[in-house]
């Protein structure tokens, strides 16, 4: 992105100098690309709308730290994945010491709609369920490199930035990720 003027950098300096109408274009700009990577991450749509809550949030707190040298898209989608994993810690917590579980599970997430073209929008929603559920079993360096890239268009130099490795790990995880995927896929018969 070098040689690149970053259209955020203008409102970045009015919402540190105290103009809220500011952030609240930064929030209308960056929201719905965020939405999608955190909702692909987490796989429940409601836990990813408060995860991206918290993570404009925490963009807000720490705006003074933001260095401008670095594109502000890369530097909220860290935060975001940020929460993504602290959420993740929570919840594996939460399960090894309660016992609980998911309540929109996969399964719930797959039940038939009665609308006219109900068993086209079950399959699909069936096939959609077995993509997010083979997502969700690949390990973390596996499954960041690929959200970013693949489904949030990333280029490997920013998903790089975001995860704070290499070009060249971000280009070799993302190989064994859709590697994984696919024979997860394939395992599934879908």
């Amino acid at each position: 992105m070098k040689g690149v003027e970053d259209p955020d950098l203008e409102l970045v300096a009015r919402a540190r100098a105290g103009e809220d109408r500011a952030f609240t274009e930064i929030v209308r700009r960056h929201k719905p690309a965020l939405y999608g990577f955190v909702r692909r991450y987490v796989g429940d749509a409601d836990a990813a709308v408060d995860v991206v809550q918290e993570t404009f949030v925490g963009a807000w707190k720490a705006l003074g730290r933001f260095d401008d040298r670095r594109p502000f898209a890369v530097w909220l989608r860290a935060i975001a994945l940020n929460k993504c994993r602290d959420r993740a810690r929570r919840l594996t917590v939460r399960r090894l010491i309660l016992g609980e579980t998911n309540d929109q599970s996969v399964e719930a997430r797959a039940q038939a709609d009665p609308s006219p073209n109900g068993e086209a929008d079950l399959a699909s929603r069936q096939r959609a369920v077995l993509v997010q559920r083979a997502i969700d079993r690949l390990p973390t360096k596996l499954k960041e490199p690929l959200l970013l890239t693949y489904f949030d268009e990333l280029s490997q130099q920013e998903a790089a930035a975001v995860l704070g490795v290499t070009v060249k790990t971000v280009e070799t995880r993302v190989y064994r990720a859709r590697q994984k995927l696919a024979e997860l896929l394939d395992r599934s018969k879908i």
